[in-house]
C-alpha cells in the first residue's frame, strides 16, 4: 500500500504491520488450567476430610444411641421388676378372698349368656360416598 502526500506526490513506503502470533493466549490458558486443576484437587481433599469426619460422627452417634437404648431397656426392666415386687407384696399383704369359682352361681345367671342374641353386623359402606365432614366441597 502506498501513501501519497499532497506536498510532493511521491510514494512513501508504509510500515508493514507485525504478523500476530497464533499462540499468544496459550500461556494464559495453561496457567488458568493449572490454577483450576489445583483448586479442584484442594476441593477433593477437603471433601474427603469432611466425609471422614461425618463418618466418625455417625459412628459415635450410633454407639451413643445403642448405649442409650441399653440404659432405657435396663431402666424399664428395673421398673417392671419393682412393679412386680410391689404387686406381689400387695397380694401377700391382703387377706385372701374366695374366688369367683368357689362361690355358688345363680341358676338364672348361668344361662344368661345363651339367651343373648348376637348383634347384627353393619353393612359395609361405600368408600366413594364417604366425604370428610370437615371439608366443604363446592362444585360448579
Amino acid at each position: 500500500m502506498l501513501n501519497w502526500t499532497s506536498e510532493n506526490l511521491v510514494p512513501m513506503p508504509s510500515v508493514s504491520p507485525k504478523p500476530k502470533s497464533k499462540h499468544s493466549m496459550l500461556p494464559v490458558f495453561v496457567a488458568l488450567f493449572l490454577i483450576s486443576y489445583g483448586l479442584m484437587a484442594v476441593l477433593v481433599v477437603e471433601q474427603g476430610r469432611t466425609i471422614d469426619n461425618q463418618r466418625s460422627l455417625i459412628r459415635s452417634l450410633f454407639s451413643d444411641s445403642t448405649q442409650l437404648s441399653q440404659l432405657k431397656g435396663k431402666a424399664s426392666q428395673k421398673q417392671r421388676a419393682e412393679a412386680q415386687a410391689q404387686a406381689d407384696a400387695r397380694a401377700h399383704s391382703q387377706v385372701q378372698t374366695p374366688s369367683a369359682q368357689d362361690k355358688p352361681q345363680d341358676p338364672g345367671k348361668k344361662n344368661s349368656g345363651k339367651l343373648r342374641k348376637p348383634v347384627p353386623q353393619r353393612p359395609p359402606t361405600d368408600a366413594t360416598s364417604l366425604e370428610d365432614e370437615r371439608r366443604i366441597v363446592v362444585r360448579i
